[in-house]
């Protein structure tokens, strides 16, 4: 080959490799600490969000709200946190963790009570769980899991918590509150509606939903420390898409 023709070749390929150097220093990837109960539906949103943004990719760290809120304030790495309740986001925005303008509302969920598919027991009201029937009961741990909270707050107006306490199996999220049920491991136990739906064959709702004090909410909000704030942003903002509200919708959430 020429001289002249291996130099303008060699001229090429340097311009191509500074161009896909160009766009990987353009990409981004963002971290989502989100609660576990949003697994589902944040991976089916997922590369709706990533089509809007082109070159940039989403990484999940799903787990029980207050310790991810733990994770984010010891300096974990996240760009942006989605909880199950308002209690752990407000408490993230005290401590600054959050910038609290852009946190938005953006799905709403049910507190229910399961049983083991199989089991012969059929309550008919939150009281029947008093009975020594229901001796062990999976419910999320009321210290850092936001379904455990609104169990506590549920079972306390009925008047039961003192009843129902010392039958409680801590959960350290609700997908293993859900497991342990599924597993039949416990006679019942408190969970999201839009967790009990990804296993009717192995657990079933009873036929009451239980009142909560609080509508269970979900927020979500760019993380202070992010070091990709535009990103973030625009995550929390497509949350309130028709796009992402109809996968929402599709795993059981409704609309704040």
């Amino acid at each position: 080959m020429p001289l002249l023709e291996l130099r303008r070749c060699a001229l090429s390929l340097l311009i191509s490799l500074s161009a896909l150097g160009a766009g990987a220093a353009n990409a981004a990837e963002l971290t989502v600490s989100a609660a576990a109960s949003l697994t589902q539906a944040l991976r089916e949103i997922a590369p709706l969000f990533e089509a809007s943004q082109p070159g940039h990719r989403l990484q999940f760290n799903f787990g029980a709200s207050g310790a991810l809120l733990q994770q984010i304030a010891k300096g974990a790495p996240a760009d942006v946190l989605a909880t199950a309740d308002q209690e752990t986001m407000d408490r993230a925005q005290a401590q600054q963790l959050i910038t609290a303008s852009q946190r938005r509302d953006f799905a709403r969920n049910e507190l229910v009570l399961i049983l083991p598919a199989a089991s012969a027991l059929h309550p008919k009201a939150l009281a029947d769980l008093a009975q020594p029937a229901y001796a062990r009961i999976a419910i999320g741990l009321p210290a850092s899991v936001p379904v455990g909270r609104y169990t506590q707050e549920a079972l306390q107006m009925a008047g039961l918590w003192s009843a129902i306490e010392p039958k409680m199996i801590g959960a350290s999220n609700v997908r293993q509150a859900l497991d342990y049920v599924a597993r039949s491991e416990v006679d019942a136990g408190f969970v999201y509606a839009t967790d009990a739906a990804l296993l009717p064959d192995k657990v079933r709702r009873a036929a009451f939903t239980v009142p909560t004090r609080k509508p269970v909410l979900y927020p979500a909000a760019p993380v202070a420390a992010s070091t990709q704030p535009a990103l973030a942003r625009a995550f929390v903002e497509f949350l309130l898409t028709p796009a992402a509200r109809t996968v929402l919708l599709k795993h059981g959430f409704a609309a704040p």
